[in-house]
């Protein structure tokens, strides 16, 4: 039986790569988002996911052997967040959940780190994850997500998994969830007012281990698990496979992009505080280098890296179980930061600027 997708959140981070790597398999791709996603042998159904009608309308002629989950709206509250992201699982597996042999599910480390309005806060798992840790007694959107996969894998019989990624490093313009481009946003700015590039987070951060996750490496998870055998109905924590502490990567990371680092000096210096005024000047910098976006809202998501660098504990996952099961891929974090920024330079998302 030949091989068909549906990628959900196809414009995102991780679904265009899921995307593109099923694409140059040779897979028929179909992806789905409130955009229009571009991508070289992708089918583009735009459709909002929170209408179960009008999905169930726009997803009418598309039966895929192979759904991939990737997508998640952000709302003010926790409760909300359930509300949405739950819906938005439920509605997708509605309407194509009954013909699929399997379903992917990205998650993240909320799981074990509790969600926005608990985050790393309470009693958590100690370091490094296991994909076995017991939830948090708190509500996590993560959790229903995964109960309304379960929930249709019972109905209708199709294998699944879910893959716990860890700050994943991709290019999607437009991305609530955007390290690797905010910090290049960051630098460009530091460079443009003369500012040294100051690590924003905590001491925990600065001084202890973490690891972080490539967008393709992501992809590869969720294929290697949704076709092989060994692999369904399993969770998996996804990781590049080397850990770093940023001290370390700061410096390299400023580089990469040509400015001036500064480390930890004692308290935090969140981003969305020192960027009150990156709209106008991103805007400046757009136009003067004939950039593609200029909305900074559309590049940089300042409240994310703030989330992610000033982290009050040590962040980082176990990879045991899906070594294992034989999954070994691996991705030098440097090397995938590396790879982002010049595809940024390359698709005119930063300006060419000064390469180290």
């Amino acid at each position: 039986m030949s091989e068909s997708a549906l990628v959900v959140g196809v414009t995102g981070i991780a679904g265009a790569a899921v995307a593109a790597r099923l694409a140059e398999r040779g897979w028929a791709v179909t992806g789905v988002s409130r955009s229009p996603s571009g991508l070289a042998g992708v089918r583009s159904v735009r459709v909002d996911l929170e209408d179960p009608a009008a999905l169930e309308t726009a997803l009418a002629d598309v039966a895929p052997t192979h759904v991939f989950l990737t997508a998640w709206s952000r709302r003010p509250t926790e409760a909300e967040n359930i509300e949405v992201n739950a819906g938005i699982v439920r509605n997708v597996l509605a309407a194509t959940g009954g013909g699929a042999r399997h379903v992917a599910l990205m998650t993240g480390l909320k799981h074990y780190l509790g969600p926005f309005e608990a985050y790393a806060a309470g009693a958590m798992p100690d370091t490094p994850f296991h994909e076995d840790e017991a939830r948090l007694d708190v509500p996590n959107f993560y959790y229903a997500q995964e109960d309304e996969l379960f929930a249709a894998a019972e109905r209708h019989g199709f294998t699944w998994s879910v893959h716990r990624a860890h700050t994943v490093i991709g290019h999607a313009v437009g991305n609530a969830m955007n390290m690797g481009m905010t910090l290049a946003v960051y630098a460009e700015i530091c460079r443009e007012t003369g500012r040294e590039f100051r690590f924003p987070g905590s001491e925990t951060q600065w001084n202890g281990l973490t690891d972080m996750t490539d967008a393709g490496l992501l992809a590869d998870q969720m294929i290697w698990a949704a076709t092989t055998d060994g692999a369904r109905n399993e969770a998996f924590n996804i990781a590049n496979g080397d850990v770093f502490r940023w001290r370390w990567m700061w410096p390299r990371i400023a580089a990469m992009l040509g400015v001036t680092p500064a480390g930890f000096d004692g308290k935090p210096a969140p981003l969305e505080r020192q960027m009150l005024d990156a709209a106008p000047m991103w805007r400046r910098i757009a136009e003067r280098h004939g950039l593609r976006e200029a909305d900074v809202g559309r590049v940089a998501s300042w409240w994310h890296t703030d989330s992610d660098l000033g982290r009050p504990i040590e962040c980082l996952t176990d990879m045991s179980k899906s070594r294992k099961a034989g999954f070994t891929g691996y991705t030098s974090t440097v090397d995938a930061f590396a790879r982002l920024f010049e595809t940024l330079r390359a698709e005119r998302i930063i300006p060419a600027g000064v390469r180290s």
